[in-house]
């Protein structure tokens, strides 16, 4: 099995990162060569058909698996909760992880409904990162501490990985990511989170703008914009996203929070996503952005917005569909039923 690097400082990384695998050609070429003798119109699939093959190239095999699917929940805290960015306190983020081991969130609903397994990770919830509207969020003993649980804390068995967070005030911390990234003025990039609106959702745009003005020398890549704006949880999905990378694991990443984080990879080193798939596109303004700067198709829109990789589980059922008419459906020949080619 592949050995995970130890990643000790931000250099380290951005060498990794410029030296990532990529996808199993032949094992793509496979899928591809067995669609046009399924007992179907030519590409009459659609986009399942391109999941059975990005699994296969991104696992290396074919036919591709789904025996283990897992999704892995990062959870922090952020101290820009303290400017009321929030309609949530911070409190909320510890409690809703309770509840996610007791099983009683939407998450642990859509797992077990798919059959997926469920990690959480709580993100040292006692020691929220610093209020990045005075001061970077992380230093880089903080974020590369939070990459590197990221990159070991996932299954490494695992034929899918589906990834999420919680953490009261993080949709600020993404949107500021956003802009910071991609440009344009934060209103661009902010929207309600857990359900800010009027007058406060003004004073978090306004928050979001100031900070990223704040931390424009320091933000000399997007390594040091994970640093200055991010948290704890997003650094972590930053990490098991590389992990998977290395591992061969395709991922679905779940709303605007996971995809902003994700974002931090694509910037930096364009292509670090080709193994992740966007699983759906949130009800939030600006992941419907987001997705168009990362050049990525969500596979649902369902107009939701809760995080905790629900969204990510949910899309879990069109990755099945698309694994089992890929093995399961029978040839033309098997069939014998007639193929246009046979005319």
């Amino acid at each position: 099995m592949t050995q995970l690097p130890e990643i000790d400082s931000l250099d380290q990384l951005r060498e990794l990162l410029r030296h990532l695998p990529g996808p199993d050609d032949d094992t793509a070429k496979r899928a591809v060569s067995l669609e046009p003798q399924l007992t179907k119109p030519a590409g009459s699939l659609g986009r399942l058909e391109d999941l059975s093959k990005w699994l296969s190239a991104w696992q290396g095999r074919h036919p591709p698996r789904l025996d283990n699917v897992c999704a892995h929940v990062f959870a922090g805290n952020h101290g820009i909760t303290a400017q009321g960015v929030s309609a949530f306190p911070p409190e909320v983020t510890g409690q809703m992880v309770a509840n996610f081991l007791a099983g009683g969130a939407a998450i642990n609903q859509l797992c077990r409904c798919f059959d997926v397994s469920l990690v959480v990770d709580e993100m040292a919830l006692d020691r929220p990162t610093a209020d990045f509207s005075q001061q970077p969020a992380m230093n880089e003993e903080e974020v590369v501490h939070a990459l590197s649980f990221g990159m070991q804390a996932i299954d490494r068995k695992a034929d899918l990985l589906c990834l999420g967070e919680m953490g009261i005030g993080n949709t600020s911390s993404a949107a500021a990511l956003c802009q910071a990234m991609f440009g344009g003025h934060a209103a661009h990039w902010v929207g309600p989170g857990t359900g800010v609106e009027g007058e406060a959702l003004a004073h978090k745009t306004e928050i979001i703008e100031q900070s990223v003005a704040l931390h424009a020398p320091l933000m000399t890549d997007a390594l040091e914009v994970l640093r200055c704006l991010g948290g704890r949880e997003l650094a972590a999905i930053v990490g098991a996203i590389l992990a998977a990378r290395l591992l061969r694991i395709p991922v679905l990443l779940d709303g605007y929070v996971c995809t902003a984080a994700a974002a931090v990879l694509q910037v930096f080193q364009p292509g670090t996503l080709d193994h992740c798939a966007v699983a759906h596109v949130s009800a939030e303004p600006g992941h419907q952005r987001l997705v168009q700067h990362i050049d990525k198709k969500p596979l649902l829109d369902l107009g939701m917005r809760l995080g905790e990789a629900s969204g990510a589980v949910l899309a879990v059922g069109l990755a099945r569909a698309a694994v089992e008419c890929h093995t399961g459906m029978a040839t033309f020949h098997e069939a014998a039923v007639s193929n246009r080619s046979d005319f």
